[in-house]
């Protein structure tokens, strides 16, 4: 199971986009874990569930560089979520541009 972690500043439209992009992956029977946070609590979320994939909504994009930093060397993928597809909660296209740094980080 591939977890795939959306932190934003408050995570109202973040929890909304976790939504869609679980239900994408569960109506493809992927194995994906979607959930959204807070991007306040993301040490505390790392540690305890230690996510494949962290995307950050374009509210905290800033925190880019420094979050690659810190968990690209531990195991982690980081991007920023397109803010066209977080804006029409495209949960779809977000989800497949997961799984593709997912796999890309593998090869």
């Amino acid at each position: 199971m591939k977890k795939v972690y959306l932190f934003c500043s408050a995570g109202m439209s973040t929890s909304m986009l976790a939504a869609n992009m679980q239900k994408a992956a569960n109506d493809h029977k992927l194995p994906v874990q979607v959930r959204a946070f807070p991007f306040e609590i993301m040490e505390e979320i790392y540690e305890k569930e230690r996510p494949d994939c962290i995307l950050l909504g374009p509210q905290v994009r800033f925190l880019l560089e420094e979050i690659q930093k810190k968990y690209e060397p531990l195991g982690a993928v980081t991007a920023t979520i397109d803010p066209a597809d977080y804006g029409a909660v495209n949960g779809a296209n977000v989800l497949r541009t997961a799984i593709l740094l997912i796999k890309q980080k593998k090869a």
